[in-house]
């Protein structure tokens, strides 16, 4: 995605890591924005699957969605809410962050994505996303005469 779309062509999306918009149906006031930042994750393609595993310390599974969008898209979102102010509380310092994140990665076409499963587990939601086997070439020998 293109931060300055006037300077660089027409706007128009041509990379493949340039459907993530982390603010799009987001406020955009800091105090709910904040947490789009702290969904840390890691992708790991082994020869089995892809591998997501997401930071989300705090969070219950229930406060967290993984959803295939558009037949090739996972999307993994949530939020995590602010914790209650009494009237009578003084903070000395707020460093958690509260608020909406959202990820979206577009699969490549051997992922099956009728597949996909998600764990919890300590604060790191992990998903798998298995993949279709490579078959391999058939090798068949051919006899020279002569």
């Amino acid at each position: 995605m293109s931060l300055i779309p006037s300077l660089f062509g027409n706007g128009r999306r041509s990379n493949v890591f340039d459907i993530w918009d982390p603010f799009q149906g987001f406020s955009t006031s800091a105090g709910e924005t904040t947490a789009v930042a702290n969904a840390r994750i890691d992708w790991k393609e082994t020869p089995e699957a892809h591998l997501f595993k997401v930071d989300v310390p705090g969070l219950k599974k229930e406060e967290v969605k993984v959803e295939v969008e558009d037949g090739n898209i996972l999307q993994i979102s949530g939020e995590r809410s602010k914790e209650k102010e009494e009237k009578n509380d003084k903070w000395h310092r707020v460093e958690r962050s509260s608020g909406k994140f959202l990820r979206r990665f577009r699969m490549p076409e051997n992922a099956k994505l009728e597949e996909v499963k998600a764990a919890m587990e300590n604060g790191v939601l992990t998903v798998t996303v298995p993949k279709e086997e490579v078959k391999k070439p058939e090798v068949k020998s051919i006899d020279i005469s002569g």
